[in-house]
C-alpha cells in the first residue's frame, strides 16, 4: 500500500511539473496551448539522443533539455503565438492543435515511430525497501529522485510568482495589460518570459519522465487528456492548485491500475468529474485575467 502510494506521488510529481506549464499559459497567459505536450516530447526526444548518440550524463541532459525547450517557446511565442493572444480561444484551440500534429509526424518521419529507451545512470537504478508485507515501503531510486527534483521547482515556482518582482509584474500584466503597459512594465517581455519558463518546465518534464512514462512520436496526443485534467481540476490561478490536482491524478491513476487494471482510467475519470461537480472552476480560483 505505501509502496502505491509513493509511486502514486512520484507520477503525480511529474504530471505537475509536465503541466505547471500549460496552467499559467491558461491561468496567467489567458491562451490555450494544446500544443504543450510537444514540448514535453521535444526535451524527452533530446535527452533520448544526447544521451545515446553523443554520451552527454543524464544530470547535463536535464538542463538542456530545459533550456533548449525554452528557447524553442521563445521563438515559437515570438512568431507564431502572440498574434493568436486577441484571437477568440477557438482559434487558439485549432492552431495548436494543428501544430501538435505537425510535431507528431515530423517526430515520426525523422526520428522513426519506435518507442525511445533511456539508460538511467547506475547510481539511479534499484529500489530501497523499508518494513514488511502490506505496509512493506519500496522506493525506486529513479522514482525518489523524481520527487526531490519535482518538488525543489515547486518550491521555486511558488517563491518566483509570489515573493519577486517578476512575478508581482506579471500578476499586475494579467490583471489588466494595458494599465501595466502605461506603468512602463515590459509586457510583451513579460509573457515571452513565462511562456518560455513554462516551455522548459514541459520539457524538462518530458527529460524526466521519458523513462517513467514512456516515449514515442504519439506522447503530445497520449498526455494531453491528462495535462488539461491537470489544470481544470486544480484550476489556474495558482500553482498550488494544479500540484493537488497532480497528486490527486497520480495516486488515483498507479491505484485503479494496480487494484482493478481494466477500470484504472475510469478512476481517474470519475475523480475528475466528482471534482468538478463539487467545484467547477477548480480546486483554487482567483478573480481577475487578462484584458
Amino acid at each position: 500500500m505505501l509502496t502505491i502510494l509513493f509511486d502514486g506521488i512520484a507520477y503525480g510529481m511529474l504530471l505537475f511539473i509536465l503541466a505547471v506549464g500549460l496552467s499559467i499559459t491558461m491561468g496567467l497567459m489567458n491562451f490555450i496551448n494544446l500544443a504543450h505536450g510537444a514540448f514535453a516530447m521535444a526535451g524527452g526526444y533530446l535527452t533520448v539522443t544526447l544521451m545515446q548518440r553523443f554520451g552527454v550524463p543524464f544530470l547535463l541532459c536535464l538542463p538542456l533539455a530545459f533550456v533548449a525547450t525554452a528557447l524553442l517557446g521563445a521563438l515559437l511565442e515570438c512568431t507564431l503565438y502572440r498574434p493568436l493572444y486577441n484571437k477568440p480561444h477557438l482559434d487558439q484551440v485549432l492552431f495548436s492543435i494543428g501544430l501538435t500534429f505537425m510535431a507528431v509526424a515530423a517526430t515520426d518521419y525523422f526520428l522513426g515511430s519506435s518507442p525511445q529507451i533511456m539508460q538511467l545512470p547506475d547510481w539511479l537504478k534499484g529500489r530501497t525497501e523499508w518494513g514488511e508485507g502490506a505496509w512493506m515501503l519500496g522506493m525506486g531510486h529513479y522514482r525518489l529522485f523524481i520527487i526531490a527534483v519535482c518538488a525543489a521547482l515547486t518550491l521555486v515556482l511558488q517563491w518566483v510568482l509570489a515573493r519577486t518582482r517578476f512575478g508581482s509584474r506579471l500578476r499586475a500584466a494579467v490583471d489588466d495589460q494595458r494599465v501595466a503597459a502605461g506603468l512602463g512594465i515590459p509586457v510583451n517581455l513579460i509573457f515571452l518570459s513565462t511562456f518560455a519558463v513554462g516551455s522548459g518546465l514541459a520539457g524538462l518534464g518530458g527529460a524526466l519522465g521519458a523513462e517513467v512514462l514512456g516515449l514515442d512520436p504519439t506522447f503530445p496526443l497520449k498526455f494531453m487528456v491528462y495535462f488539461l485534467i491537470v489544470v481544470a481540476v486544480g484550476g489556474t490561478s495558482s500553482i498550488t492548485g494544479p500540484l493537488l490536482a497532480a497528486l490527486l491524478l497520480g495516486i488515483a491513476d498507479v491505484a485503479g491500475k494496480y487494484y482493478i487494471p481494466k477500470l484504472g482510467a475510469f478512476m481517474v475519470y470519475s475523480l475528475m468529474i466528482a471534482i468538478l461537480i463539487w467545484r467547477p472552476q477548480g480546486l483554487f480560483v482567483r478573480k481577475g485575467g487578462r484584458a
